[in-house]
């Protein structure tokens, strides 16, 4: 009986793609097969029932592979379009197709249904004066008399210039023919004051204000003064770059491990990226023309990245493939010496004439060289916690990775079976259970507990289904095994590389406000200032209190740096 009804769904497909031809949509293709098999497990021919299964999963590669070439059909019909003076498809974004968020599965909050409390806000309202209200007299009957004060906080703000006319007096010396004129008060530069620059950098920086906008701000309150004024303040103050590199240097000593990450960004209309290198204390931003390991390796050896070759270097380069014909040059050249990068780009010149043909070993040297030199020095980290991009890798002793990267290519996944959907939501609601068990070790860390979990990610990831997408996924989980438990030897170590991409989300929002910065001091200064508001931010310290602090030369609040080194001393003790 069931093999006659297997038969009628296959007459009633048969005829459907005869009737429409063999063109059609996910949706309806996804029907038709759900129809189709969602008795599958009741074959009793268990010859048919896994010639059944290999064809749904070739259903699924042919479906995944036709998504692949329809998207690259149409970004080459777009480009086709473009090429002719015409516009391509306008990309509108469907939100239930591309969003790969795992934040229900993971974040208890959600699977609880708890509701967000409000918090009471008075307690936070600094009073800043007190007034009396009182009642008429002659509206009070004969026998009131004053009980108590009933309190109500009002919060308002008050905007008004507050211009200064500085009267400098002058003196002359007939004697020595010169000119003594008194200096302005510390702090005043120019023609504007240190309240007014720390404003204009908290506007634009902090919350993320045009120039434009910021200038319109400012001349409807009175304030006169240019955009071009504008712009070269937000640039040409930078008493803070020093700032920044106190901040990078406290937060690379604040704890064994880092993470990074990379976004887009434009200089001069020339595509750079933009690097967030970031723990629990501090965000650093370094936009550079490049994301390969050279610059990974620069920005960690703040800037001062040398080459180091000895039999570290030697081993390291056997490792990555580096021919021995080359090998044996480079010793006899190298001489187990410590190079800036002009000298071995010079000894490579010597070894390599035609620097085309030989890109790759000299790649090859490049990064092992650097690696070993970056690994000895004294603020080298211990571990680097990333997604799984290849210029991360090799640079750190331990590389730890992100779960939640690992997880969104499970959302990504997109069975047109139902029956394969089904066995998908069952794996990804079992992985999100074992990252819960994950998170509640960190909280009460026991080797017994470390063991247990261990032997769990076996099972998890040992699974074999009748869906084989999804298996090839989860042996790419398994063979990241080390680096997804580093947590277990070091729990203090964050399952996810969240952090780094807020970092990175900032740099987006800045987009928004500025398509590009024009000049390497423009960059530069971009870099510096967000490294300040955003490590500020995590150390909940008010960014225009501080750039006043700073502007006006009043140093009265403790350094960002300072901060980072207090706040990890009082998280990890006397050691970082």
């Amino acid at each position: 009986m069931l093999r006659e009804n297997f038969d009628f769904k296959t007459h009633v497909i048969m005829r459907y793609v005869k009737r429409h031809g063999i063109i059609m949509n996910r949706t309806e293709l996804q029907k038709i097969v759900t129809d189709l098999t969602q008795d599958i497990e009741l074959i009793a021919d268990e010859k048919n029932r896994p010639i059944l299964k290999i064809l749904l999963n070739l259903i699924e590669h042919l479906v995944s592979e036709n998504d692949k070439l329809q998207e690259e059909n149409q970004k080459l019909l777009d480009e086709n379009n473009r090429l002719k003076g015409e516009q391509g498809k306008p990309n509108i974004r469907k939100q239930s197709a591309t969003n790969h968020s795992s934040e229900k599965d993971r974040n208890p909050k959600f699977q609880r249904g708890k509701t967000k409390k409000s918090k009471k806000k008075k307690h936070k309202i600094k009073v800043n004066q007190t007034q009396i209200c009182d009642i008429d007299k002659n509206q009070l009957p004969p026998d009131a008399r004053f009980k108590c004060y009933q309190s109500v906080i009002v919060q308002d703000i008050l905007i008004q210039t507050n211009n200064t006319e500085f009267k400098k007096k002058v003196y002359y010396s007939s004697s020595l023919k010169k000119t003594f004129i008194a200096k302005l008060p510390s702090g005043y530069r120019g023609e504007f004051g240190p309240k007014l620059k720390a404003l204009m950098l908290d506007l634009h920086q902090s919350h993320k204000m045009t120039e434009s906008a910021i200038h319109a701000f400012l001349t409807n309150h009175e304030i006169v003064i240019s955009e071009a004024t504008i712009a070269r303040m937000l640039v040409d103050d930078n008493i803070f770059h020093s700032e920044k590199a106190a901040i990078l240097e406290a937060g690379l000593s604040s704890s064994i491990h880092q993470q990074m990450d990379d976004t887009g960004a434009r200089v001069k209309g020339k595509n750079y990226y933009t690097h967030i290198l970031c723990n629990a204390f501090y965000t650093a931003y370094f936009t550079r023309h490049h994301k390969d390991r050279l610059t990974i390796i620069d920005i960690l050896a703040s800037g001062k990245m040398t080459f180091e070759f000895n039999e570290s270097s030697y081993r390291l380069m056997e490792q990555m493939n580096l021919p021995e014909k080359q090998l044996i040059r480079l010793r006899s050249c190298a001489h187990h010496a410590v190079m800036n990068r002009a000298e071995v780009d010079e000894l490579l010149a010597e070894l390599f004439s035609n620097p085309r043909k030989h890109s790759t070993n000299r790649q090859v040297i490049l990064e092992a060289s650097a690696i070993v030199a970056y690994q000895q020095l004294p603020n080298a980290i211990s571990i680097l916690l990333t997604d799984n991009a290849p210029q991360f890798r090799q640079i750190t002793d331990l590389l730890a990775l992100c779960w939640v990267h690992d997880g969104r290519h499970y959302k990504k996944l997109n069975p047109v079976i139902y029956r394969h959907k089904i066995i998908l939501e069952n794996f990804i609601t079992r992985y999100w259970e074992y990252y819960h068990k994950l998170l509640d070790y960190k909280a009460k860390p026991t080797n017994g507990l470390a063991q247990t979990l261990e032997q769990a990610f076996d099972t998890l990831f040992a699974n074999q289904t009748d869906y084989n997408q999804l298996n090839e996924r989860i042996q790419k989980t398994k063979l990241k095994k080390d680096s997804l438990l580093l947590v277990l030897d070091y729990p203090t170590i964050p399952l996810h590389n969240n952090t780094s991409e807020l970092g990175a989300r900032t740099q987006a929002r800045y987009r928004d406000i500025s398509f590009h910065t024009m000049s390497k001091k423009g960059t530069e200064a971009k870099d510096t200032f967000m490294t300040i508001v955003e490590t500020a931010k995590k150390l909940a310290v008010n960014t225009y209190h501080y750039f006043y602090d700073r502007i006006s030369n009043k140093y009265e609040m403790p350094s960002l740096a300072s901060l980072i080194v207090q706040k990890s001393k009082m998280l990890h003790g006397n050691t970082s």
